[in-house]
C-alpha cells in the first residue's frame, strides 16, 4: 500500500507553479477547499486565493483538499492525521485553517476535514491549542449562518481586498498571541467584512422568525459591510497552478469581468456583485499576452463571455498568439460571428447558452430578457458555422410556473433542433442538444428570497413530464437535478443557525439527512417550503451589501405581476442603492 506523502508527491509532481516555503518567520495558512481535488484545482476563485496569500512573504500557504477514496482509506488504516499538499503537513500544525466554500453541498465535507484533522468541529469547543478556522467562499458572502456555530470568523467579501486588511491586522497584532475570543474582538471591530458568529446573538420570536439579531459587545457594527474590489482595476484573478489533473486540463483559468448588469432575478450573483465590473479591452489583452508566454490554453471566466466588451478582439489575439482558449455560457442575444469562428479555431465543440425556459412569460417574471427569436437567431448562427453540440441550461420550479410552461420548454427544443438539422444539412454530422435541468432554489439577496422552493414531488413530476417528451426527439437528452438534493441545498442557502444543528446530526449519522432533519426540533419544511413575509428579518440581514431592501421588495413584485425591469446602468442608476 502507498503511504499517504507517496500520494500527495505524486500529485505535486505533475503541477506547475506550485508554490513551495520554508515555514520559518512565516504565518502557515492552510487553505481547504471542502472537496476533491479535481474539482478545488478547477476553481478560480480557490486558485486565486492561494497566489494571493502566498505573495505575501509574511505567509506560507498550503492547500488542503478532500482526501478521495484511496487516499481516505489509507488515512484511517493508518489514523494518520489530515495533511496539507505541499508539505504535508499535519493540519493541528497550521495557525489558521482557511476555508473557500463555493457549495452549500460541501458543508458536510468541511466537517469531515476537521474531524479527519481531529479537531473539534463546534467553534466553542476549540478554545486553546487549535488552529483559527475561518471561512470565505460564494456561499459564506450570501448567508454564512447555517455553518456559523463551526467556523470561528468569516470574511464578507472579495478576497484580493480583504484578505490583505485582515492579515495586516492579524499579524501587525500579533494576535495569534492572544485568546481566540480576544483576537476575534479585534478583528471584528478592526477588519471590515469580518463576520465572528460568536460575537452575535440571536433570538426567535413564537412564529419561529428571527426577532432579535445584535452583536454583544457595543464596539461592534450592527450589520457586516461586504468588501468589494473598487474602482476595479485588475490585475486579472486567474490560477496560479496548471495540472493534467482538473476538469480544465493544463489550461489557466483568467477572470475577464466580475458580476453581471442583466438583472436576473434568480441568480445571486447578478445581484450580490454589485455593480458589474469590466476591464478595458487594452488592459485584457496585456494581461493575457503575459499569460500567453506560460500556458497557451486558457479558460475564459465570465457570467457570460459574449458580452465582454471586444470579445471578438480578445479570442483573435489569443489564436493570433497561438493559444486557444474554452468558454462557457454564452447570452443568446450577444453571440457573434466572429466569436462563433474563434470558438472554432479553438476547437470547442459545445456551446452553452442559457433560454431558463420555454416560456417568454415565465422569461419576463425572471427578468431573463431574452425571447425565443434570440434564441433561434443564436441556434442558426452556431449550425451555420460549423458542427457543434449545443447545451441549454433550463429551470423548472420557478415562481407562478404553470403547466403550459413546461411544455413550451418541449416546444422550444424541438424548433431548436429543427433549426439545427436545417443548416447542418450540407454536413454529415448534425450536433446534438443536451440539456440541463435544474431546480429553481431561492437564493439571498435577490427579489426571489422571500419564495418557496417548489416541492418534491411537483419537480418530480415535471422532470418525468420532460423526459418522457424529449425522449421522442432524436438528437436530443436530459439530465437533471435530484430535487430531494435541491431540498438540502435551498435548506442551506436560506436557513439560520438552527439549520446547522441539522447538518451536524447529518454527520454525525453518517450523512443521513433524512434521519437527521426527521428528528429535528426544527421542520425544514419552515425554512424551504414557507412564503416569507415581505418584512421578515431574514437570517442575512446583518450583511452589508448596499442592495436596499425596498429595491428586492419592489423587484419582487414586478416578477409576481411578469413585468421585466431594467439592468444595471452603472453610476447612472440608483436603484438598487449600490451606486449611490
Amino acid at each position: 500500500m502507498e503511504t499517504i506523502t507517496t500520494l500527495l508527491r505524486k500529485r505535486l509532481s505533475k503541477e506547475r507553479g506550485t508554490i513551495k516555503k520554508g515555514w520559518g518567520g512565516k504565518l502557515p495558512v492552510a487553505l481547504i477547499y471542502p472537496n476533491y481535488y479535481t474539482l478545488g484545482m478547477s476553481n478560480l476563485g480557490f486558485q486565486a486565493i492561494y497566489g494571493i496569500l502566498n505573495d505575501n512573504n509574511k505567509i506560507v500557504a498550503e492547500r488542503v483538499f478532500l482526501p478521495e477514496m484511496e487516499e481516505l482509506s489509507i488515512y484511517k488504516a493508518t489514523k494518520t492525521s489530515l495533511l496539507s499538499l505541499e508539505s504535508q503537513m499535519p493540519l493541528t500544525k497550521f495557525h489558521i485553517l482557511a476555508f473557500s466554500i463555493s457549495f452549500e453541498n460541501d458543508y458536510l465535507n468541511m466537517l469531515s476535514i476537521l474531524d479527519l484533522s481531529n479537531i473539534p468541529l463546534l467553534s466553542k469547543d476549540r478554545q486553546v491549542g487549535y488552529p483559527l478556522i475561518m471561512a470565505g467562499g460564494a456561499t459564506t458572502f450570501m448567508n454564512p449562518e447555517p455553518i456559523a456555530d463551526f467556523i470561528d470568523c468569516f470574511l464578507i467579501g472579495e478576497g484580493e481586498v480583504i484578505l490583505e486588511k485582515f492579515f495586516d491586522v492579524y499579524m501587525g497584532l500579533q494576535l495569534y498571541e492572544l485568546k481566540k475570543q480576544d483576537a476575534l474582538e479585534v478583528l471584528a471591530r478592526d477588519v471590515s467584512g469580518v463576520y465572528c458568529p460568536s460575537l452575535f446573538h440571536v433570538e426567535y420570536n413564537s412564529q419561529g422568525w428571527i426577532s432579535s439579531f445584535e452583536p454583544l459587545l457595543p464596539s461592534l457594527p450592527a450589520k457586516v459591510e461586504v468588501v468589494k474590489n473598487m474602482p476595479f482595476k485588475g490585475p486579472l484573478l486567474r490560477s496560479r497552478i496548471v495540472t493534467p489533473l482538473t476538469e480544465f486540463s493544463d489550461t489557466i483559468l483568467v477572470e475577464l469581468n466580475r458580476g453581471c448588469g442583466y438583472s436576473c432575478r434568480f441568480c445571486a450573483a447578478g445581484y450580490f456583485y454589485r455593480p458589474p465590473r469590466i476591464l478595458e479591452k487594452e488592459t485584457l489583452i496585456e494581461s493575457l499576452k503575459d499569460i500567453l508566454t506560460e500556458n497557451i490554453r486558457l479558460g475564459l471566466v465570465s457570467p457570460s463571455i459574449s458580452d465582454v466588451p471586444g470579445i471578438e478582439d480578445i479570442t483573435s489575439f489569443i489564436i493570433e498568439n497561438g493559444g486557444s482558449f474554452s468558454a462557457s455560457s454564452m447570452r443568446a442575444d450577444s453571440l457573434t460571428e466572429g466569436l462563433v469562428e474563434n470558438l472554432k479555431k479553438s476547437g470547442q465543440k459545445t456551446i452553452t447558452i442559457a433560454p431558463e425556459t420555454g416560456s417568454e412569460r415565465l422569461r419576463r417574471v425572471i427578468n431573463k430578457k431574452i425571447t425565443n427569436e434570440d434564441v433561434i437567431n443564436a441556434v442558426i448562427l452556431i449550425s451555420k458555422m460549423g458542427f457543434f453540440h449545443i447545451k441549454l441550461y433550463i429551470m423548472i420550479g420557478l415562481p407562478t410556473e404553470k403547466r403550459e410552461d413546461i411544455k413550451s420548454i418541449v416546444n422550444l427544443v424541438k424548433l431548436i433542433r429543427h433549426n439545427i438539422v436545417k443548416e447542418s444539412r450540407q454536413r454529415k454530422r448534425i450536433g446534438r442538444i443536451r440539456l440541463s435541468v435544474n431546480c429553481f432554489i431561492p437564493k439571498p439577496f435577490t427579489p426571489f428570497q422571500w419564495l418557496p422552493m417548489d416541492t418534491i414531488e411537483s419537480l418530480k413530476e415535471k422532470q418525468r413530464f420532460l423526459n418522457k417528451a424529449l425522449l421522442k426527439e432524436g438528437g436530443v437528452s436530459a439530465g437533471f437535478d435530484i430535487p430531494k438534493w435541491s431540498y438540502i441545498q435551498t435548506l442551506l442557502s436560506v436557513g439560520d443557525r438552527r439549520v446547522g444543528r441539522m447538518l451536524l446530526t447529518t454527520y454525525k449519522n453518517g450523512g443521513n439527512w433524512k434521519q437527521a432533519l426527521r428528528s429535528s426540533d426544527v421542520n425544514p419544511d419552515f425554512f424551504v417550503y414557507r412564503d416569507k413575509d415581505i418584512n421578515e428579518r431574514l437570517p442575512w440581514d446583518f450583511i452589508d451589501n448596499k442592495i436596499k431592501k425596498s429595491f428586492l421588495q419592489e423587484e419582487y413584485k414586478l416578477a409576481l405581476s411578469s413585468i421585466e425591469s431594467p439592468g444595471c446602468n452603472v453610476g447612472n442608476c440608483t436603484r438598487c442603492g449600490v451606486c449611490n
